[in-house]
């Protein structure tokens, strides 16, 4: 099967020419001759979703991922980590369970589940609810593990037995990030050492950087081994604030939306988790004003960062190949020969035309 696109983004450089999917499978980029339009680039990954088009995960069924899936496709997302907020401990179980049950069956891969808590710092909730909090706890921490496919867990390191838990984590196969934290530069160099990989939502819900202590944020910035997740929706961080950590980062630099039930809906009060969440134009705040997740997309938030200065290679890779890299999934976020068709096709205004998982289509925008 023929794409019919003019141009595909492969290892880095834009190529000309069409792509060729046999079999749900890349075959060819660069086939001549190309089609008159659209740029083919690799399906986008976001590694942070709490809920889309009205559905919040955390009290989600089957019906409801399939929902969210299909609107998430028509922003360029061919697979995502569904992201659970600090909740009463019971909560967990239900959603877990919900995640573990889900197929791929038409629509974006779930990547298994970010728990985005509950062994955070009381010091940085953000949304988050004070009193859901945990300290580190292994045999809880295990339990959760076994009750659906948890990859992907937010902790703050300095924490009554933070950096156990992380070490612990680390050995179950689990990716740890760093967040919600108020851990000094040098703990965060200890949890990083202790093999956390990533930073969460960099300058948001977590200790401020001071020139004698940059705190987790300052130290993920010089560390190559670490990966650093922004919200470039201009509300979150301000654009030059973006504009820096992408510069400090490039190549480890990761978008996430941070996205809500409200994204893609009109304005008025939405869940996330146990929250009520006012949505308001651009922002998402509780009753207090706190930011409450987000309103982003995965296709606006590479065109906010190429509107920074980014090209358009460096934004898509920030979407695509860091993500999956990150979370070990080298299979996907590349176009290279072999690698599972989830494609996305871009317009040129890096609006999104098509989603392919799979080599199924899955969205195409109406003429």
């Amino acid at each position: 099967m023929r794409l019919g696109v003019a141009a595909a983004l492969l290892d880095g450089h834009i190529v000309p020419g069409d792509v060729i999917v046999e079999e749900g499978a890349i075959v060819e980029v660069g086939n001549a001759p190309g089609g008159r339009a659209g740029l083919a680039v690799p399906g986008f990954v976001d590694l942070q979703v709490n809920g889309f088009g009205g559905v919040d995960f955390l009290s989600a069924d089957v019906d409801g991922y399939g929902e969210a899936g299909r609107a998430l496709a028509a922003s360029g997302v061919t697979a995502f980590q569904p992201t659970f907020i600090t909740s009463p401990l019971d909560s967990y179980w239900t959603p877990l369970k919900t995640v573990a049950a889900l197929e791929h069956e038409g629509g974006p891969r779930v990547l298994g589940v970010h728990l985005e808590g509950p062994f955070i710092s009381p010091n940085w909730p953000g949304a988050h609810r004070a009193e859901h909090i945990l300290e580190p706890n292994l045999e809880i921490a295990d339990r959760l593990c076994a009750a659906g496919p948890v990859t992907y867990m937010t902790v703050a390191p300095e924490q009554p037995g933070g950096l156990e838990l992380i070490a612990h984590l680390v050995d179950k196969g689990v990716v740890v990030a760093c967040g919600h934290s108020d851990a000094d530069a040098a703990l965060a160099r200890r949890a990083y050492d202790a093999g956390a990989r990533a930073l969460t939502h960099i300058y948001n819900a977590q200790r401020r950087w001071k020139p004698r202590d940059p705190g987790i944020a300052g130290v993920a910035l010089t560390r190559a081994d670490v990966v650093v997740q922004a919200i470039v929706d201009h509300v979150h961080l301000a654009p030059e604030t973006a504009h820096a950590a992408f510069l400090a980062t490039r190549g480890r630099f990761c978008l996430v939306t941070d996205a809500m039930a409200a994204t893609a809906l009109d304005d008025g009060n939405y869940s996330l988790g146990d929250r009520v969440v006012s949505v308001e134009g651009e922002e998402a705040r509780l009753a207090d004003g706190t930011l409450a997740g987000s309103l982003l997309t995965m296709d606006q938030a590479v065109r906010n960062l190429v509107d920074l200065g980014a090209s358009i290679e460096d934004a898509i890779d920030a979407a695509t190949r860091v993500p999956a890299r990150l979370v070990g999934r080298e299979d996907l976020g590349s176009l290279g020969t072999g690698s599972p068709a989830d494609v996305v096709v871009l317009d040129d205004a890096l609006t999104v035309q098509r989603t392919l998982v799979g080599g199924t289509e899955i969205f195409a925008r109406s003429s």
